[in-house]
């Protein structure tokens, strides 16, 4: 299996760059995994194609505003810092740009003093370990000084920190948000849930390994990175009732789909539980849990096209994203959705 597989022609003007005023208003593409048929829908709507019994897995993770600019101590020369995983207390692993010039020892000042750092050592990939300091609340010092750290190919700025945030975020520790999310609303979490559709929220801490492009030729070979999941007791229970009852399990976003199936046994029952996943899905893989999958439209030649493939088949995808081309959908971050469905009607 080979990454140029996945590979489909994308024009740069569809690449979506804001988010649109409603959330909900976004363009839903529906495509059957069996037949690979396709019908054009607004995400709004997507409660008629949810049936009593269903249940909606939602990814509540948070993102950190972790995109810090700040300065060298001794030489005032500009430099970036993007968190990417906390270490220990105020020891964090981080991406620095320009990295040559931060090597172990070097102090670093953010906020005109707010916040000072000095990288500690150099670890996998040239990531560099930083260790903060401040006074206060390391979460409050971070909201007030730090960016949210858009995808490399959104140029816009973003107006509105809470529009890369999902209504439900909760739990603190992205590096990105699950973007599948974004087009929820609290008015359609709720005509969801009266219609008799559960939701069950789980936690996976979005790394920024979701932006690393597959540089093997060899699908095979390449090595996905690691993060952290967790899964409530109740989740567990919900998703579990749902699957004995005859229900549909219902993932919203890639996150969601690779925590319930990091989760689950072998015969796809899920506990309470907690831990780092490496999981990468392509096609072959075997579903345990997930019947059906909401998600964006993803970058050419990318682990989760082959996740989406992995459930509908590489070819039925593959047109279904030539056909979101051809009627203009946005792609990406800020764009529309596809519901990738076992019973399209």
């Amino acid at each position: 299996m080979k990454t140029s597989d996945f590979y489909f022609d994308l024009p740069q003007e569809l690449i979506a760059q804001d988010p649109l005023e409603d959330r909900s208003s976004s363009r839903l593409l529906m495509l059957d995994k069996k037949s690979g048929e396709i019908k054009h829908e607004v995400f709004k709507n997507i409660t008629e194609y949810l049936k009593p019994g269903d249940c909606l897995v939602l990814n509540n993770t948070r993102v950190l505003p972790a995109r810090l600019m700040g300065v060298k101590a001794d030489t005032k020369a500009a430099v970036e810092v993007l968190l990417l995983k906390r270490r220990e207390n105020d020891i964090w692993e981080t991406l620095v740009k320009p990295g040559k010039k931060c090597r172990p020892g070097t102090k670093l000042c953010f906020g005109e003093g707010l916040l000072t750092a000095e990288v500690l050592d150099i670890v996998e990939e040239g990531n560099r370990l930083i260790q903060f300091s401040y006074e206060g609340i390391f979460e409050e010092v971070l909201d007030q000084l730090g960016e949210m750290p858009l995808p490399p190919y959104i140029t816009h700025k973003l107006q509105d920190k809470n529009r890369y945030q999902t209504v439900y975020a909760k739990y603190d520790g992205s590096a990105a948000a699950p973007t599948a999310g974004l087009h929820f609303t609290h008015e359609l979490l709720s005509q969801i849930e009266e219609k008799g559709v559960k939701i069950a929220y789980v936690t996976l801490h979005v790394g920024l390994g979701t932006f690393r492009p597959v540089k093997v030729d060899n699908v095979l070979e390449h090595h996905m990175h690691s993060e952290y999941y967790q899964v409530s007791k109740e989740a567990a229970e919900t998703i579990n009732e749902t699957k004995e009852k005859g229900g549909r399990v219902i993932c919203v976003g890639t996150t969601s789909c690779r925590t319930i199936e990091s989760a689950a046994d072998e015969n796809g029952k899920l506990e309470e539980c907690c831990g780092d996943t490496e999981i990468f899905i392509y096609p072959g893989y075997r579903f345990k849990v997930l019947d059906c999958l909401i998600t964006n439209f993803h970058l050419p030649e990318s682990t989760l096209v082959m996740l989406v493939s992995a459930l509908a088949g590489r070819e039925h995808v593959l047109d279904a994203y030539q056909q979101a081309v051809k009627e203009e959908y946005r792609f990406f971050s800020f764009g529309d959705a596809m519901f990738v469905t076992n019973d399209l009607q």
